[in-house]
């Protein structure tokens, strides 16, 4: 059966983002060529455009291969937007300088344009171009029930996937089961139990490569002792899950079985102060001080989680130097990890939605016990 999901409606969201840069920094139009941001707008989903915010008369510009796409997403998603086609770059350009006519000041985020680009920009319009950052991302920190709902999609996918796929591990030791082995099968369940596909490049790493955080996937195979780390996502209709769940194969080091038990009571902390409130730094500072208490803490060698959406890594930050309260609506990662050289690595991760008062937590695998018997004798 197809989960039917919400529609994606973004009918205030031009005008809403027009307001803040008009307080913010006085322009009075706004020019955007993120394609998150652009998507977040306006519903359109191609690979290329530009679009320019103005009161009541915005306009997004867009090549000959978007032209009727982008006119039925804008229709099906509520935005108040224009559609132009121009076919090059330079007749987008163009364009974009004919819509600016009269406007005295125009915002940009330098965070998504190339220097080359702008200066192209910049010298066909005659207007003055101000330095805006941010606004959009801050605006979709806060998510809508229906990209929660993409999300939770995304998220009960990989779950299932990571359930299934599980006994793989059990048998690795008779299967001779690699780590691609493992990320092939989760990306296709995860794609079986409706994902459109991976959410990032997935994370499979045993023995040795457990201590890199972002190891890619190799011929390596799983064997008794090892840690094996697994971080997966999925993606549905351009939203992102993320969740790690590190299992111990057969007999393991001690120090390892310590290791996996003071994550997990660490991650379980950090997540139980996920709430409205609560500063990314200070999540960040309960699951760090566990595990830096235990003698780990130059062994945990990242930031302790992220937002999460459009893009598998937006804000709000959970890091030591991110100190804005989190909100209602903001969906954010908890995932601590210790990487010990000649021991090996243990990072947990959850999907953690900021709710009124709490949070809810979207990934659901199990994530204690998972010391799997070894099968090497069956």
């Amino acid at each position: 059966m197809v989960l039917k999901l919400p529609p994606l409606l973004v009918t205030d969201r031009l005008q809403r983002v027009l307001d803040i840069a008009q307080d913010s920094s006085g322009v009075n139009a706004l020019v955007v060529v993120s394609m998150d941001n652009i998507r977040w707008l306006t519903g359109f989903t191609g690979s290329t455009a530009l679009l320019l915010v103005k009161n009541n008369d915005s306009v997004l510009i867009v090549d000959g291969r978007y032209t009727q796409q982008a006119i039925d997403q804008i229709r099906l998603s509520g935005a108040s937007a224009r559609v132009v086609e121009a076919r090059t770059q330079s007749l987008q350009i163009g364009q974009l300088s004919r819509e600016l006519a009269g406007v005295k000041a125009c915002g940009f985020d330098s965070s998504e344009i190339t220097m080359l680009n702008f200066e192209t920009i910049a010298a066909e319009c005659s207007c003055s171009f101000v330095t805006v950052n941010g606004v959009v991302q801050q605006l979709r920190r806060i998510k809508t029930d229906a990209e929660v709902a993409r999300m939770q999609l995304a998220a009960h996918a990989t779950d299932r996937a990571l359930s299934e796929v599980q006994l793989m591990l059990e048998n690795a030791m008779t299967l001779e089961i690699s780590e691609r082995d493992v990320r092939d099968e989760l990306e296709y369940k995860m794609r079986r139990f409706g994902a459109d596909g991976p959410s990032y490049e997935t994370i499979v790493a045993t023995g040795v490569n457990s201590v890199k955080p972002h190891h890619r996937p190799t011929d390596t195979i799983i064997r008794e002792g090892d840690a094996v780390v697994i971080d997966v996502g999925g993606l549905v209709d351009g939203y992102h899950s993320d969740m790690t769940r590190t299992y111990l194969i057969g007999q393991v080091l001690p120090e390892l079985a310590a290791i996996h038990d003071l994550v997990l009571n660490a991650q379980r902390e950090g997540v139980s102060a996920v709430r409205p409130g609560v500063t990314g730094a200070s999540i960040d500072e309960v699951c760090r001080s566990i595990i830096t208490q235990a003698g780990y803490g130059s062994d945990f060698i990242h930031g302790t989680g992220h937002g999460v959406g459009l893009q598998i890594h937006e804000m709000p930050w959970v890091r030591t130097d991110f100190i804005e309260p989190l909100q209602c609506g903001e969906v954010v990662t908890v995932e601590p990890g210790v990487y010990r050289v000649g021991v090996g690595g243990v990072r947990i991760e959850d999907l953690i939605l900021v709710t009124a008062t709490s949070s809810r937590t979207l990934t659901l695998s199990q994530k204690e016990s998972l010391c799997l018997p070894s099968r090497q004798t069956i």
